[in-house]
């Protein structure tokens, strides 16, 4: 239960106050022992806690999440899982899995998504990062348009949709080799982009080095730079841009 929930409850008479201290002595964290969950997190900041699942076992996923639904929360991002975690975590709470972006969402339901972010690759090989950009932007309750394969090895294929990127509140660009895409769409709109450096290419691109120090010196201006494969990232900032201020549907 959510502190405003219990101020409502209060208030109509439905909880007493007595038991409204109660319910508030589990916050603002509940201390699991491995873990202690933020609980005022979606107070604080708009979005309640994300389940970072890599090294984590799937016991301790399991019992994170459990506590999370117990408390209210719904979709619940849980990033960087394994297919085998993925499937334990499938089985001991009520969750989907995306072996692309290596998500999982628990308790998910149906959003009204709002705004549009665009999210770019370079080439196919990007993708795992551009869909845990997308799918962390879209479970926060962001509209995404997905581009992608649109590199400026064949730039005929990136303006060719011109219109859907006009059109964006903000574009997240994935790339790796040299990392050129993000200024060239840096280029094109008069949204922010969010750069995002991928570990893919041959050996000078040295994991992704090589595209991140290119986005960091991109010549276009309003270009900004996450960490490599940082697709996670990505998508929780463009989702604050395309939230700020009024949107049009």
């Amino acid at each position: 239960m959510d502190t405003l929930s219990i101020l409502q409850q209060v208030r109509s008479g439905a909880l007493s106050p007595e038991e409204a201290a109660l319910h508030l002595r589990a916050q603002p964290f509940e201390d699991l022992g491995y873990a202690k969950i933020d609980h005022h997190r979606a107070l604080r900041q708009g979005v309640g806690e994300v389940i970072y699942g890599q090294s984590k076992t799937p016991e301790q996923i399991i019992g994170i999440a459990q506590r999370l639904i117990a408390a209210g929360s719904t979709n619940i991002l849980i990033t960087r899982l394994s297919p085998e975690q993925g499937a334990a975590v499938c089985a001991g709470v009520e969750a989907r899995y995306d072996p692309v972006s290596r998500i999982a969402v628990a308790a998910p339901r149906p959003l009204a998504l709002r705004g549009n972010v665009v999210v770019a690759t370079g080439g196919t090989s990007d993708m795992p990062v551009a869909e845990e950009a997308a799918l962390t932007a879209e479970t926060l309750g962001s509209h995404v348009t997905r581009l992608y394969d649109v590199g400026v090895a064949g730039l005929h294929r990136l303006l060719s949709h011109v219109e859907d990127l006009m059109r964006a509140r903000v574009v997240i660009a994935a790339a790796g080799m040299e990392g050129a895409l993000a200024s060239v769409i840096g280029g094109l709109v008069d949204c922010p982009v969010i750069a995002v450096p991928t570990s893919v290419g041959y050996g000078a691109s040295f994991h992704g080095v090589a595209a991140l120090l290119s986005m960091l010196n991109s010549c276009a201006s309003g270009v900004s730079v996450v960490n490599i494969d940082n697709g996670f990232g990505a998508g929780f900032l463009a989702h604050r841009i395309n939230t700020m201020g009024g949107i049009e549907e």
